[in-house]
């Protein structure tokens, strides 16, 4: 099968860096996005939630992937994002503990900005329980 170029820039660390037969992210406004070798240049943001990755050997990577964009360019795929971890790197306890500081807070009345801060951590913290119950590990 033919592969591409994948460099996914995580804000602590590169998550990835090799040949990829297929990229699977979550899009803001169609749900999913795929990728394979010679997809059209493009420039796209990416959502809080899943990625797939099926690398050059035709192993399937399940992560969660934080906000980011992702660069499609003359076959190299570019993708930088807040975070992007494997489904046994997610602290479980942690995410539920940000879930319901997340929640606590959409309860109080603030600011719109917080609110939005708030829904944001909320998004972020439910994706990451979505991903490390659905691989259970």
């Amino acid at each position: 099968m033919n592969t591409f170029k994948l460099k996914i820039i995580a804000s602590n660390k590169i998550f990835f860096d090799g040949e990829a037969q297929s990229l699977i992210v979550p899009h803001v406004d169609m749900g999913f996005e795929g990728f394979l070798a010679n997809h059209e240049n493009c420039i796209m943001p990416v959502e809080t939630g899943e990625m797939k990755i099926t690398d050059s050997n035709g192993k399937v990577i399940d992560a969660f992937v934080g906000n980011g964009f992702l660069e499609f360019l003359d076959n190299t795929a570019t993708l930088v994002c807040i975070s992007a971890e494997l489904p046994d790197e997610i602290d479980e306890r942690r995410a539920q503990e940000a879930k319901e500081r997340a929640e606590e807070e959409l309860r109080e009345k603030h600011s719109q900005l917080e609110y939005y801060h708030s829904k944001a951590n909320l998004a972020r913290a439910m994706e990451r329980l979505k991903v490390k119950n659905k691989h259970h590990i």
